[in-house]
């Protein structure tokens, strides 16, 4: 495929209200600008090329090292395009231009659009819709059927005003036919901008062919200017994904009010339950059930696990381990087959081997637990001391009385029981008793 893009992303987005540039406002958990980067290199586009201006530095920080080019002044979006002539001076092939806000767009209209501009030979195609209040979007001007313009909002007569089919910001150009027909165009309209829609016009004037591929789905085209659009453009990914996942056999009870990020993957007859937030680069496995809630981010989840109104953060967990209610893994928590984590128990940078129990009310702070061991209520792995982090490692098949305190550095044995109550400082072999506690004194009559 000889295809180069142009992504348009040098606008201030003044009507977005913000500190940020608009292109890296994320849509369901991605910056606009890398959606519509994913979206191009998955559809075999050879090099994306950005359109920068406004706080240009912070987009290049989002979207990494990528070609780029300059808009100094924003002169419009014919302008924006003539800064890319001299880096594809000797690029002889397609060129699709998109806007960087428009993260609705699909891999397959981009995909069908550019496929009729290769089957018909045309100089330009046009990406277009029909929409029943056309106000504020350029129209399309057709004669017998064929393109003759594009005539923006302001330029508008009252008759062209009541075309419905609009322009969607989508094109597709040969290149040398596209620099040609920029280095003719000027700026004299009620703007005063080089508009890239002039274009248009000149190749019908010098006999080329302009093609327009038209949308089934007007969404497609939403420019994301506000907050407000923002929120409706992440509503429809949050739709789509969902579908997505659902047609994959993943099981909602209410979709509408789940929360599942673009890059999130689930397996078949998982079950996810309203009030779930999934996010980042998190991978869950078939049969889990995620219930109320619950939060996960950029974490592995194997098979037929089961969390409840749980936080889990940066974190692994394996096949059939029960999670919460109101537990907290924190990044680095790896939990192995079988663990049982329970109410309000928080795991940080951790290790709990097959089968560990934990059921409730404990902090387990850069420790290792071996297999089949049992942890206390109240139990805590002091790993800090104001400085310094250290480790905890308890052997396995042992047992932990409740509301025990381990002071790391400290190591416990396989086989091995902490009594109840206990602070323990010290090493404990394997198969021993540990018992640290004060002696219990009563007062008779005290209340006297």
């Amino acid at each position: 495929m000889k295809l180069k893009t142009l992504i348009l992303a040098a606008g201030k987005g003044t009507r977005m209200k913000s500190e940020l540039p608009k292109v890296i406002h994320r849509v369901n958990g991605i910056p606009m600008i890398e959606k519509i980067i994913t979206i191009c290199k998955n559809i075999g586009v050879e090099e994306n090329i950005l359109i920068l201006g406004h706080k240009k530095e912070t987009i290049l920080e989002v979207v990494g090292d990528i070609p780029y080019v300059v808009q100094e002044e924003q002169l419009g979006t014919g302008h924006a395009i003539m800064q890319a002539s001299e880096l594809l001076k000797d690029y002889n092939g397609d060129i699709m231009v998109l806007c960087g806000d428009t993260p609705l767009l699909k891999e397959s209209t981009l995909k069908e659009m550019y496929k009729q501009h290769k089957d018909s030979n045309a100089t330009t195609t046009i990406l277009t819709a029909i929409c029943e209040n056309p106000f504020g979007y350029g129209r399309i001007v057709k004669s017998e059927g064929k393109v003759v313009g594009i005539v923006e909002e302001k330029e508008a007569s009252e008759a062209v005003k009541k075309i419905r089919e609009i322009n969607a910001g989508v094109y597709c150009f040969k290149s040398k036919d596209l620099f040609d027909a920029l280095s003719k165009i000027d700026n004299n309209n009620e703007k005063g901008e080089y508009y890239l829609t002039d274009v248009i016009g000149i190749n019908v004037k010098e006999g080329k062919l302009v093609e327009c591929y038209t949308l089934e789905e007007n969404i497609e085209t939403l420019g994301v200017n506000s907050k407000v659009e923002l929120a409706m453009a992440s509503e429809t990914l949050r739709e789509r994904k969902n579908t997505a996942l659902m047609d994959a056999g993943v099981i909602f009870i209410d979709p509408r009010n789940t929360y599942i990020e673009e890059s999130v993957e689930v397996g078949q007859d998982t079950i996810i339950y309203p009030g779930v937030i999934l996010q980042g680069n998190t991978k869950i496995g078939s049969n889990c059930e995620i219930i109320g809630n619950t939060r996960i981010v950029d974490s592995i989840i194997s098979n037929s696990v089961k969390i409840e109104s749980s936080v889990i953060e940066s974190s692994v967990v394996e096949d059939r381990v029960t999670i919460g209610p109101f537990a907290h893994l924190r990044p680095k928590a790896h939990l192995k087959e079988d663990v049982h984590v329970g109410n309000f128990v928080e795991i940080k940078k951790s290790t709990l081997e097959k089968g560990v129990k934990a059921g409730h009310l404990t902090y387990l702070g850069d420790a290792t637990i071996g297999e089949k061991t049992n942890i206390g209520a109240g139990t805590i792995t002091c790993n800090y001391d104001g400085k310094n982090k250290f480790k905890t490692i308890i052997g396995k098949n042992s047992f932990i009385g409740s509301d025990s305190m381990l002071v790391a550095p400290v190591e416990i044995g396989d086989n091995s029981l902490v009594g109840a109550g206990s602070v323990i400082t010290k090493d404990v072999p394997s198969n021993a008793l540990a018992v640290s506690r004060s002696k219990q004194v009563i007062k008779f009559d005290w209340r006297k």
